[in-house]
């Protein structure tokens, strides 16, 4: 969602904002803008679309001071325009924020009443507003800051920057992340870490309801009852911030080719020497779970309903998934023996997040299985296992998916095992297929130009189908959603045997079928559907392994060979066709393949 950065420096501020912006890109944004303090004046600069409009208006209109705030914006509430995007200023208070005011009609009323009027559309401009107001009352900025805050309802992550004040800034959260980074004699703001990355290694992560005042050399934290707190500072990677493309076209493209090396470093996180799986303390106590709840959001819920075919299948533990944004709303109830599994690349999901919460207090165990491993997510579970896929800056996931996966199957196999589901040998077996999968990885991404072949016919469809039956069926889904997603293109994705229930009647000449059908004991069955789609002229994309394209490959649009592997892995290695497809078709469309338009990699408002 919107990124938001701070910088109480020695240098001048503009520069260091838009660059710490331009790492924060990948979170998806409309309009962006800068404000700064110098010789005690506040002044902003905006400009909507891309950060080079704003670094262009900041060559012919220079912003100096070495304090201030900028933010990227992905529009909630109005438009994308100048008017609308961030800093928000109202008096000597300027604002950034990433969240959403729930109240923020009622305020508006009650601020005109005080002879405020408006210049934007957005909620946060409200914020501002009734700073300035407690400011105008006699509040100091720590004061107006704290009134304004214990007005708002909704999520949020807020920087304020006041008129006269070059040494100091205010933040706050509730709902949404924010980190401090500590320099010598500086202090930074960020809504993620990398954005602080070139600036400092140390950051203290802020937890909810945290408000803090920061100057160049102090920094004091009051949690939601307004005592002072200590939050810890933890130093962090530099080179596992790093953000560039490495030599390929976009950082999806990049993600991609990284699923062989990032999917072993998950692995050998997971494996001790002896080869067997390991958890991080305090681990999981599998024998006490009767069953378990799974709650994510997109890409990651589709990873926890490939999840659920190898938990009930191979450790016998019945599943119930469930989308986040509807989990807490039904209202579920929790029996004796549940454990709750939420997955989420960044974390800091906002559904998901409040998903969890609905569940603390109610399940046995929550656990998480996330990419970022300081998180909120991460930091409100009882058992936290990282996926170590690194950064992840394309909003169509790609080796965060894969590594989720691979985290979730290996939970699987620990579980089959401690419930005496599987013996030592089998085990040792599926963990010798686990290892390989690397290997395969490589082999899939060979069939790059079969798959870019088959893309450029893609793109000239509207609407395009997929179909998969048991492990494939979820894949279906990720092929649909990650063609839709970065193409544009219509989507769906049905279970094979669904077809004739409906679904058939979609399908002519004109409809391209994409068909995942490794050459397993439902092979037969999802042939026979293709069959029907065929027999109706439709266009089979058969993507499939050497004996399956040789058994069913005649009379196909296009087909794609996958290496044959075990079953158990089929899921992780026919991501690579799925992510490829949408790739290849996008570029061959035109369309922004890192940033697609309307979405936003971590969304952290409902």
């Amino acid at each position: 969602m919107c990124g938001i950065v701070g910088v109480l420096g020695k240098h001048e501020a503009a520069p260091i904002l838009v660059e710490a912006l331009k790492r924060l890109e990948y979170r998806g944004y409309d309009s962006a803008g800068i404000a700064t303090v110098n010789d005690g004046v506040l002044d902003r600069r905006r400009a909507v679309g891309k950060l080079v409009n704003l670094s262009d208006r900041l060559v012919h209109e220079p912003l100096a001071g070495k304090s201030g705030i900028g933010h990227t914006r992905w529009a909630t509430h109005g438009i994308p325009n100048e008017a609308n995007a961030h800093p928000h200023q109202s008096g000597g208070v300027a604002v950034v924020h990433n969240g959403i005011i729930e109240n923020f009609r009622d305020l508006r009323t009650m601020l005109a009443g005080h002879g405020f009027t408006t210049e934007s559309e957005t909620d946060t401009e409200n914020v501002a507003m009734l700073a300035q107001h407690h400011i105008a009352n006699g509040a100091t900025p720590a004061e107006a800051v704290n009134q304004t805050i214990d007005m708002l309802e909704g999520a949020f992550a807020l920087a304020f920057l006041f008129q006269g004040e070059q040494d100091l800034m205010i933040a706050a959260r509730k709902g949404s992340p924010l980190a401090i980074g500590h320099g010598d004699g500086e202090m930074f703001v960020g809504s993620d870490a990398i954005a602080l990355a070139p600036l400092t290694d140390r950051i203290t992560y802020l937890e909810e309801g945290d408000r803090a005042i920061l100057t160049r050399t102090s920094l004091e934290i009051r949690d939601k009852t307004g005592a002072v707190v200590e939050r810890a500072v933890k130093t962090i990677q530099i080179e596992s911030a790093r953000v560039d493309k490495a030599g390929h076209k976009h950082f999806m493209a990049k993600e991609i080719a990284e699923q062989p090396t990032v999917l072993g470093h998950t692995l050998a996180n997971y494996l001790d020497a002896d080869g067997q799986i390991t958890l991080p303390d305090p681990g999981i106590d599998f024998t006490k779970i009767e069953r378990l709840t799974m709650v994510a959001c997109g890409t990651a819920y589709l990873a926890c309903l490939t999840a659920k075919y190898w938990f009930e299948q191979i450790a016998r533990i019945p599943v119930e998934i469930d989308v986040a944004s509807e989990f807490r709303y039904r209202e579920p109830p929790i029996t004796k023996g549940t454990a709750a599994v939420f997955v989420s690349q960044s974390g800091e999901t906002a559904d998901t997040l409040a998903a969890l919460r609905y569940c603390a207090g109610k399940v046995d165990t929550i656990i998480s299985v996330v990419n970022v491993p300081e998180s909120s997510i991460a930091r409100e579970s009882d058992l936290s296992l990282p996926i170590h896929a690194g950064v992840e800056v394309g909003v169509a996931s790609t080796k965060a998916f894969t590594c989720q996966l691979m985290v979730l199957l290996l939970m699987v196999l620990k579980a089959a095992h401690t419930r005496g589901q599987m013996s030592d040998e089998v085990l040792a077996d599926h963990i010798a297929s686990l290892k390989g999968v690397p290997a395969l990885i490589n082999t899939a991404l060979e069939q790059n130009s079969a798959m870019q072949s088959a893309a450029r016919k893609l793109a000239e469809a509207r609407d395009v189908l997929f179909l998969g039956r048991g492990q494939m069926y979820p894949l279906a889904h990720e092929g649909a959603l990650k063609l839709k997603e970065i193409s544009y293109i219509h989507a769906e994705a049905y279970a094979s045997g669904e077809l004739k229930h409906g679904p058939i009647a979609l399908v002519d000449k004109h409809v391209p079928v994409v068909v995942f059908a490794p050459k397993d004991n439902l092979f037969d069955k999802t042939v026979s559907n293709m069959q029907e789609v065929m027999a109706r002229k439709g266009k089979v994309v058969l993507i499939s392994d050497a004996e399956g394209l040789a058994e069913a490959s005649d009379g196909t649009w296009a087909s794609v060979e996958m290496p044959n592997c075990p079953d158990i892995v089929a899921p992780i290695l026919y991501a690579i066709p799925a992510q490829l497809l949408a790739y290849h078709t996008a570029v061959a469309k035109g369309t922004d393949v890192d940033q697609p338009r309307n979405l936003a990699k971590s969304v952290t408002v409902e």
